[in-house]
């Protein structure tokens, strides 16, 4: 296996999940009885560019089907932050109904539809039928394909070019990352604008986040080699914010190399400069992230077989792509959690993956009362306490796995 961006053979591994089936997949009842397709969830470091990375062993349009499962505009928190973005753009950049806006993987509108109550005109771009189409209800126009080299120089021969071109949680998503960014280069704008959102690696590293590595993540980035990245293809990053969604992301602005109206920001140099120090431009960073999630796997697995001995009802809130991580990697099943609540209707009256446990309305929660609401979606730990506080009023408590065992 060669590093997805400077090829360098992989050696190096970062931790190995060993197998789990796609995050996204939930089951029908039908399907219950059905094989399940299982994958390798082994993860390298390049020693070249430190780029840490999984093989596509599920390639990306498997992925991003029409049955496609996660849509963006079910936590208010996101949809908050969407929407202070939009606020933030128009003002620093001066954007107005002259101006481009183009989001790639676009999911359900979540976030064009702010730019669109602005009078700004938007395009989406994005693989999933079925969450374009909810976009299209809103009157997002969008392009239902993937993104890349092919439909960026499809797009700018029809003379569409992006004055902002965005996409949050996406870029890790790619598995060939360097396509995609030659295809950032070919439709922006001159003296354009993109920004990108993605976990950031110190983060996954320094607070043990292994459960958001799964199948649709093929890389997991640091800020310097996403700058060596963009560079490759004549792209400059010139500010980057850090932000505490997902668990510690980084938005990343970047501009053509030629376009020098934009000036580098100090966050630039600070940033990097952090990086280093933390030590993730050497490789023994990467080393012994095998056992702290172990660590996590013996103490989750501990609570829930004690809870069971003793009669306890244990239940989880969010079938998030990260619980699933979790859940199958600690080989958790539907004998020690009964149920998991998710406000989605598309999860609800399906089963997750490998562990089989029903996903249902948060009625369920009420009627039942379990003892203990394990949070997977750990990030939204506050939204969903403050959602959930009512289970204070039954005496259970909530369980927060991850960086470590935590009972509140």
């Amino acid at each position: 296996m060669q590093c997805r961006f400077c090829k360098t053979e992989l050696k190096q591994v970062f931790i190995d999940l060993i197998n789990s089936p796609a995050s996204n997949s939930f089951l029908t009842k039908e399907q219950l009885n059905e094989p399940e397709v299982f994958y390798p969830l082994k993860v390298y470091t390049c020693s070249n560019c430190f780029l840490v990375q999984v093989d596509e062993y599920k390639k990306s349009d498997a992925i991003f089907n029409n049955e496609y499962v996660y849509y963006s505009s079910y936590s208010t928190s996101w949809l908050a932050h969407a929407k202070q973005y939009v606020d933030m753009m128009i003002e620093r950049f001066d954007l107005n109904k002259d101006s481009q806006v183009i989001e790639v993987a676009s999911n359900d509108g979540y976030l064009l539809q702010y730019f669109k109550e602005k009078n700004i005109p938007v395009l989406g771009i994005e693989p999933t039928a079925n969450t374009a189409k909810v976009a299209e209800e809103k009157g997002i126009k969008s392009v239902i394909d993937f993104f890349g080299v092919r439909l960026a120089e499809t797009l700018a021969a029809k003379g569409i070019q992006a004055d902002v071109l965005l996409g949050n949680n996406v870029l890790a998503h790619v598995p060939d990352i360097n396509d995609f960014v030659a295809g950032m280069k070919i439709i922006l704008k001159p003296a354009g604008v993109i920004t990108m959102e993605f976990p950031h690696l110190m983060q996954l590293v320094e607070n043990n986040q292994f459960d958001t590595i799964y199948h649709e993540h093929f890389s997991y980035l640091s800020f310097h080699t996403v700058k060596k990245i963009f560079e490759a293809k004549g792209l400059e990053l010139f500010d980057v914010d850090e932000l505490p969604t997902h668990g510690g992301s980084l938005r990343i602005y970047a501009k053509h190399k030629e376009n020098g109206a934009l000036k580098i920001s100090d966050n630039v140099n600070t940033l990097l400069k952090k990086e280093e120090e933390k030590g993730l431009l050497r490789l023994d960073y990467y080393n012994n992230f095998q056992q702290k999630a172990l660590n996590v796997k013996l103490a989750l697995t501990s609570f829930l077989i004690k809870q069971k001995n003793a009669g306890k009802k244990v239940a989880a809130y969010g079938a998030a792509a990260k619980g699933n991580t979790l859940l199958n990697y600690c080989g958790i099943k539907n004998d020690l959690i009964d149920f998991v609540v998710d406000a989605n209707p598309y999860k609800q009256n399906k089963f997750l993956p490998a562990s089989h446990i029903p996903v249902v309305h948060e009625k369920y929660l009420k009627q039942l009362k379990p003892e203990y609401v394990i949070i997977l979606p750990w990030n939204l730990k506050d939204e969903i306490t403050k959602q959930l506080s009512y289970i204070k009023d039954w005496n259970a408590q909530f369980v927060i796995p991850i960086p470590e065992l935590q009972l509140i």
